[in-house]
């Protein structure tokens, strides 16, 4: 590519034996020489001595050109290097940190995943090891004996987990006629990305997991469910049979009937909620947004005209970290409360230590400590 080079005014450094051989007859001079240059220089780019004639090649040696040239061209190199990754330059040193922090946990996460799973395999080899053992030092009779008391040990686990099933079904299906009921909204599907969702659909799982072993279950509902947030429900195992409020529509559609007893939790509320009444629908946002959306479920109860309440953390607990609760832990402070009437005891059994510390002088005193939910 060419390359058009214009010089308009070019200083001479102080020389003793520089004669410029533009300008004939140019003498040599104590201070530095202005040479104007009016014409434009056709110079291919980039620039090197096997292009141009040598007296101009000297010329620009002597004024320095080439040096700018080069230095041009690594700025454009770097320019390009950082338009090709925008996103890396345009973060902050608080997002840097933040996505370092988060890239160390997920490998701590997989590293501990795999040591899960070989720890599970040496385990299953361990004791085909001891079964293989036991059977190589008896009889056939006695082997007989073995077999037949490992298939009864099997019979009596596989009725156990029977009877358990059976009595979890029983459990739900009473709390869907006399227990607390508690909405997650999933209408912000749309604010998240393909992981968070994956991050959502996981805590709800657990959510219906730990539910489905309380001695007094609650009712779950799950509202706004369709599109992505759906797909992404339908792939857990055995979602279809689980006994729980499946609504595509909104909660304020689905329950227009008793939009008074609709109250929303979230941490922008003024109201603390000291208990939790039967007759109430406590809402819980399904939102996965890593505390972007600041003030989202408050404007939205607000915009419904529902009433609003958060959780009194702030009178048992000062949190020493991240104050984010995710919705697995939202819910599962409200079946603890269910279980046990008592909040303090709720909160320290639910929020991680890391995230947690007693409440100190100026708390206990009436000093609140604000707590976001991601929900």
């Amino acid at each position: 590519m060419l390359r058009f080079l214009l010089l308009k005014t070019l200083i001479l450094p102080r020389r003793s034996n520089f004669t410029s051989p533009l300008v004939a007859g140019t003498p040599s001079a104590p201070s530095p020489v202005f040479l104007p240059v009016s014409s434009v220089f056709l110079l291919p780019h980039p620039l090197s001595p096997h292009s141009v004639s040598g007296e101009l090649v000297s010329v620009c040696e002597e004024l320095g050109v080439m040096d700018v040239v080069s230095n041009e061209q690594s700025d454009a190199a770097a320019n390009a290097e950082a338009e090709a990754q925008p996103g890396e330059q345009q973060m902050s040193k608080r997002a840097q940190k933040k996505l370092l922090k988060q890239q160390r946990y997920e490998a701590k996460k997989a590293q501990k995943k795999a040591a899960e799973k070989e720890h599970k395999k040496r385990e299953a080899d361990r004791k085909r090891k001891e079964w293989d053992e036991k059977l190589s030092g008896v009889d056939e009779e006695e082997r007989a004996k073995l077999f037949d008391a490992r298939r009864g040990l099997r019979m009596e686990r596989m009725e156990k987990r029977n009877e358990e099933k059976a009595d979890k079904i029983e459990r739900l299906a009473k709390a869907k006629e006399h227990g607390q009921n508690i909405v997650i909204d999933l209408e912000f599907a749309h604010l998240m990305s393909p992981n968070e969702i994956n991050s959502l659909t996981q805590q709800i799982t657990y959510c219906y997991a730990m539910n489905g072993r309380c001695s007094s279950p609650s009712h779950l509902w799950l509202t706004g469910c369709s599109g992505d947030m759906e797909t992404q429900l339908q792939k857990i195992p055995g979602y279809p049979n689980w006994i729980i409020e499946k609504e595509s529509r909104s909660y304020i559609e689905a329950l227009h009937d008793r939009k008074d007893d609709l109250v929303y939790l979230t941490a922008d509320s003024e109201t603390m909620l000291d208990s939790l009444d039967p007759k109430k629908l406590y809402i819980v946002g399904g939102l996965v947004d890593r505390n972007r959306w600041k003030g989202i479920t408050m404007n939205k109860a607000t915009e419904q005209g529902i009433q609003t309440a958060k959780l009194p953390i702030g009178e048992y607990l000062k949190m020493s970290s991240s104050q984010v609760l995710t919705v697995n832990q939202v819910i599962e402070i409200l079946l603890k409360f269910l279980e046990t009437g008592d909040w303090k005891t709720s909160f320290f059994h639910v929020i991680p230590q890391r995230k947690r510390h007693e409440a100190d002088l100026d708390v206990a005193q009436g000093g609140k400590e604000e707590v976001r939910m991601e929900m």
